[in-house]
Formats: structure tokens, sequence, C-alpha cells
């Protein structure tokens, strides 16, 4: 991809304290050597199948949210430029914190930026197409990535709480299995920037439904008092994936926290609802 670069070891320092994480632990790679910066997945890269992007808040991808719907636009067009596509062949979800998937082909492209789209309630989106770009949208949730290197079959899905407890990365790799015939240990999956533990605390309500769909919950929840705990998104979803068959070195986390470093991402939760979206988006060649 265009611009693609290690992050300057400064910066990535910075985003070490902030994040409380090593130098080590951070997973994803900083682009910045184009028009914003956006991070990617070392495995995807190297199957040289793809362009993706994890997009900073360099550039606000949510419409309806804190900036005007053609800026938002402007915004997209710098991203399709980095992905080496067009908005017109791009197609985004339409997110409501629930399960469902969409399996994407040609006719959907410009779907959500140039042309209407007809469905709602899509956290998932699923393609074999090139040369289509998959838009999902986060500020704190979950962003995941599959490549399946061998069907040639790529995936995004948004994964908050409430996709996370309802096992949407479970759905995805059962989608990718039944209609493309991938085999779950072929599947690479990236668990992008988002909210972390450290930052995280929910109610008994939240944990009630988390111990009923998980069958041990001790490395995903730590109660810090008699009515809350700090939940672990990223381990839920990557129990998750190796329930689904998943290896877990096929498994990259990036180990950002995106309320840890609000001054990069947008943290809904940080900024009491008043921001922009970050973009998990894919692209086969």
């Amino acid at each position: 991809m265009k611009g693609s670069t290690l992050s300057p070891s400064i910066y990535m320092l910075e985003i070490s304290l902030r994040g409380r994480i090593t130098m080590s632990e951070v997973h994803f790679k900083l682009n910045d050597k184009g028009e914003a910066r956006y991070y990617t997945i070392p495995s995807f890269e190297e199957t040289e199948l793809v362009n993706h992007a994890f997009t900073t808040r360099d550039v606000n991808l949510g419409f309806n949210t804190i900036d005007s719907e053609e800026k938002v636009l402007d915004d997209f067009k710098i991203i399709c430029k980095e992905l080496e596509t067009t908005i017109e062949d791009s197609v985004l979800s339409a997110q409501t914190h629930k399960t469902d998937i969409k399996i994407v082909n040609n006719a959907d492209r410009g779907k959500g930026l140039v042309k209407d789209r007809e469905y709602k309630d899509i956290d998932g989106l699923v393609t074999d197409e090139t040369n289509l770009a998959l838009f999902t949208f986060y500020a704190d949730c979950v962003p995941l990535f599959f490549l399946d290197p061998r069907k040639k079959v790529i995936a995004v899905a948004h994964a908050g709480w409430k996709g996370t407890v309802g096992k949407i990365a479970g759905k995805m790799i059962e989608t990718m299995k039944n209609n493309y015939g991938s085999d779950a240990k072929d599947i690479l999956v990236g668990v992008g920037p988002s909210i972390g533990s450290c930052c995280y605390e929910v109610s008994k309500d939240v944990y009630d439904k988390f111990r009923a769909s998980f069958k041990d919950i001790s490395n995903i929840l730590e109660q810090t008092s008699e009515e809350k705990w700090k939940l672990d998104l990223w381990q839920a979803n990557k129990t998750v994936l190796e329930e689904s068959g998943v290896s877990s070195e096929n498994i990259t986390t990036s180990n950002i926290c995106t309320s840890c470093n609000s001054d990069t991402f947008f943290s809904y939760r940080k900024e009491d609802g008043k921001t922009g979206r970050m973009s998990a988006a894919i692209m086969l060649k």
C-alpha cells in the first residue's frame, strides 16, 4: 500500500506510555507517510493480497457526527486513495450493535456513499470480490479484520460489548466457512485498537450477560467493586475466535487502547459521545 512505513520510535513510545503497554506489545503497524495516519496488520501485509487500514482521528469517517457530510466525504476520498480505490468501489456497514453479517458482491459497490443502502442492522461485511473496499466504523468498539489467504476472502466486523457477547467473531468464521469453503485454521484475524480493560468498567447487567454467554470469564472480567467489573473485549473476542477454530498464532491483537490514546483515536467514552469515527477498511487487490 502506498505510504506504508514503520512508526517512528518516539511516537510508539508515546503510545506505549499512554496505553500502558510496552513498544514490543504494539502489534499493529503505524503508517504515517500519506495524507492521514492509519494502522495495518503485518501478517495481512505479508500475504500481499489486500490493502487495509484502521484509521486515526486524522480523518473522520462518521456521518452524522461532529463534522459536515462534505468534510466526511472528503475524508473518505483520502482513505480510499490510500487503499488505492474509490468511493464508488466501497461499501459501508449499517451498524446497530447486533451480529448480522452481509455478504457483499459487485452490486453493492458504492452503497452508503454514492448509493443508498437498502439494508440495515449490519455489523459485519464479507466478500471475495476484488477491488471492493469494505468499511465498518468505531469510536471504542472492537474492529475485527478477517483474511482467508487460501480462498481469498476478506471481512470486517464491529464488536462492541453487545457484538462480543453475541459472538459476532464466531458468526463471521461460520459465514466464511459456509459460504466460501474457508477452513478456520487458514483464517488470519486482526483485533484492532479499541477501548482496553484499563479504561472499560461495566456494571452487573453486562457482567451477567458475559457469564451466561462464556464458559469461563475469569480472564475476561475483573471485579473492581461490588457492582463494577473491568471488561477485556480483546481477550473475549480472542476466546471466541479460538473456540471457532482459529489458531492463536493467526490472531494479531493491536494492544492499543483508544481511550488512553484519545489524541490519536476518537473515543466515545472519553469524549462523552461527542466525537467522530474511525474505520476498519479492507480490500482484496
